[in-house]
């Protein structure tokens, strides 16, 4: 029954994930505990929404967005989501060749690996269908479960633990505003709306309903499955989040160890359950999920260009038929590429991406919420009370992060 909703959950905990959720733990111990409770039903929502969005509309988000909001206005958000998927696609190569080098102990370094990485991945995307992907990869995802085992083997304090999860906590400073956008950016990344759009789209089309006219409409039983898968999902990927913070509080904040920069350091937090063998366990996570979200970032990108210039093209589609598709699909993952030429920490990489995808964020969910509740687009589909709510307090949280890191920035 599970579907796009759990592979979009899946891609949620990617490198950058691992990275910034390392880093923040490690950091700030507890403190920011209480965001994967927050972040949970607010990233439930706007992906419902963009899942209805597409259901009821039977096209991409970027094809309902262009149709309803100024065209200019459009572009500039598809823009900006292209370059931070892009900046996204580069660190998560990083990370995963990281990974690798870090299995080999060395011996071969990252710099090595980058160019099999990125021509394994596109190779991958232009033979194979993304369904067959996430069945090769997604075992690999499960190995972030050592966080949680982790998470239990330290015996932490549960009183303490309690306490951060409800009661948020606050510095007025340049580094915790940073980790919180990060936070936020990593979480609800706007990758990962047009992704869940686009998986709807591409599932009807598999069922058969290759015209828009026949995708137009969708009724309750299938809401309510994709409401189910969607739920799903978002909890797989803050259980995860939750235990990554909590597990690199208790094993590095507790002893010391507040300053990750690397791979390596990073590692340390599975030490409790792996012993020197730890670096496995986190390479094998970094690798995993790094395979999976890759092809989604870049081919949410796709995506998102294809609707706005109105083009044809799905990761169905064999590459000799759609080949504009693939090349946005090519020069996201080689721009990526490049990036990494930079000679970037693949950790401090991750993070930074972390902290783009949260200021790109706010401009998209304005107009996807208004999209959402707009009665002529989406009928009887259209957002209720409850999903109007989370959704515009979660664009509020967006903003009003973004803009106090950039004021913070402007003062320094």
């Amino acid at each position: 029954m599970l579907g796009p909703g759990l592979i979009t959950g899946a891609s949620d905990d990617d490198p950058s994930g691992i990275g910034t959720y390392s880093q923040v733990g490690s950091q700030f111990g507890y403190g920011l505990l209480w965001t994967a409770v927050f972040t949970f039903p607010l990233m439930a929502a706007v992906q419902e929404l963009c899942a209805r969005i597409a259901l009821q509309t039977g096209v991409g988000l970027g094809t309902s967005l262009r149709r309803k909001f100024p065209r200019s206005l459009v572009g500039l958000c598809i823009a900006a989501l292209f370059v931070a998927n892009t900046i996204n696609v580069g660190a998560d190569l990083g990370a995963v060749a990281a990974g690798g080098s870090m299995l080999t102990q060395g011996v071969v370094p990252r710099l090595g690996l980058l160019v099999p990485v990125a021509v394994l991945i596109l190779a991958m995307q232009l033979f194979l269908a993304y369904a067959t992907i996430f069945k090769i990869f997604k075992w690999l995802t499960l190995v972030l479960f050592a966080y949680v085992i982790t998470g239990f083997i330290v015996h932490p304090d549960l009183r303490q633990i309690l306490i951060a999860s409800v009661v948020p906590h606050f510095e007025l400073n340049k580094e915790f505003i940073a980790a919180l956008v990060a936070i936020f950016g990593t979480t609800i990344s706007p990758y990962l709306f047009f992704w869940q759009a686009s998986s709807e789209v591409d599932e009807m089309r598999a069922a058969g309903k290759l015209t828009e006219t026949r995708r137009h409409g969708v009724s309750r039983s299938v809401l309510r499955a994709a409401r189910a898968d969607i739920l799903v999902g978002m909890f797989f990927s803050n259980l995860v989040m939750y235990f990554i913070i909590f597990t690199t509080a208790a094993v590095l904040h507790a002893h010391g160890k507040t300053d990750i920069q690397s791979a390596d350091q990073a590692a340390q937090a599975l030490a409790p359950l792996a012993g020197p063998f730890a670096f496995v366990l986190f390479a094998g996570g970094m690798i995993g999920t790094g395979l999976l979200a890759i092809p989604i970032l870049s081919g949410s990108a796709a995506y998102a260009v294809k609707d706005f210039f109105g083009l044809k093209g799905t990761l169905s589609d064999k590459p000799w038929y759609r080949p504009t598709f693939y090349a946005i699909i090519a020069l996201s993952t080689l721009a990526g590429l490049a990036l990494n030429l930079l000679n970037v920490d693949p950790i401090r990489a991750l993070f930074v991406a972390a902290i783009i995808n949260g200021l790109v964020a706010a401009p998209l969910m304005v107009l996807i919420a208004l999209l959402g509740s707009d009665r002529k687009i989406m009928g009887r589909r259209r957002s209720g009370r409850l999903s109007t709510s989370l959704t515009w307090i979660a664009t509020s949280v967006m903003a009003a992060s973004a803009a106090t890191f950039i004021a913070e920035l402007a003062l320094s």
